[in-house]
């Protein structure tokens, strides 16, 4: 049997049972503890399973489908949000062209990008899906461009056709974007997939994507894929497992 068919058959398992030992593993695959072994090291290091003693297990991850609303999320990790965003606007130069993605990450009380910015920073031009961003980007006198499309009430972002096919005029050499959820085995998620489509358009459209989730939001997979962990960079204020930097960029934010 090949390794890939192994690998496979060991996952399938697993996602029938979730945990499997490696006797187990042994007799279903009639393969040598040397090899099961061997193939568990390797789907642990991809971030597929997690070795324990004895045998494997999924990753712990919760998945969710419900979204809290903006005023809410606005309320939640202030404190880690806003050491997120200065260490986010300190990122953005002069000569930057920059999306910035609606999302509390990106404007929250006293935890918001926008308010961040500062020096040459706000010479830097900035396109925004989201209208509360582009009000305050106007306001620090930052040339903003809005994207056009359908307004989303749960998030005040601007999805939908009109917005996707406004965000293949630009090419950003930094994109800032929001995920509700981070996992090894899921890549960053979101609950609308309208709202990941667009997401998906700009990680598509621009040089750096960086994603600026709290250290809540790791482990945690919703309904719609917005990309791999391999599309874009995670700025955070802690990152939980090693194992995400087996497969991006993690930067960790510090006061």
């Amino acid at each position: 049997m090949l390794a890939e068919e192994r690998l496979s058959r060991i996952m399938k398992l697993l996602s029938q049972q979730r945990t499997a030992t490696v006797q187990e593993l042994c007799e279903a695959l009639d393969a040598s503890e040397s090899t099961i072994r061997r193939d568990l090291n390797e789907l642990d290091r991809m971030g597929k399973v997690n070795k324990v003693h004895g045998g494997a297990t999924l990753p712990d991850s919760q998945f969710l489908a419900d979204e809290p609303t903006m005023a809410a999320k606005e309320a939640l990790a202030v404190v880690q949000k806003k050491c997120i965003a200065k260490a986010a606007a300190a990122l953005i130069t002069a000569e930057d062209f920059v999306f910035l993605d609606a999302g509390s990450t990106t404007l929250a009380p006293q935890s918001a990008l926008a308010r961040e910015l500062s020096g040459p920073a706000l010479d830097a031009r900035y396109v925004t899906n989201g209208v509360a961003h582009a009000r305050l980007l106007a306001q620090k006198s930052c040339k903003v461009f809005l994207v056009g499309g359908l307004l989303r009430p749960e998030t005040e972002a601007i999805i939908g056709a009109a917005a996707l096919h406004s965000l293949q005029q630009y090419n950003f050499t930094k994109a800032f974007l929001g995920a509700n959820g981070v996992a090894l085995d899921a890549g960053f998620t979101t609950p609308d997939p309208e709202e990941a489509a667009v997401k998906a358009t700009v990680v598509r459209r621009a040089r750096e994507a960086w994603f600026l989730v709290d250290d809540s939001k790791f482990a945690r997979i919703y309904p719609a894929v917005i990309a791999e962990l391999s599309g874009g960079a995670i700025l955070t204020n802690h990152c939980p497992n090693p194992k995400y930097r087996q497969f991006t960029l993690v930067k960790e934010a510090t006061e």
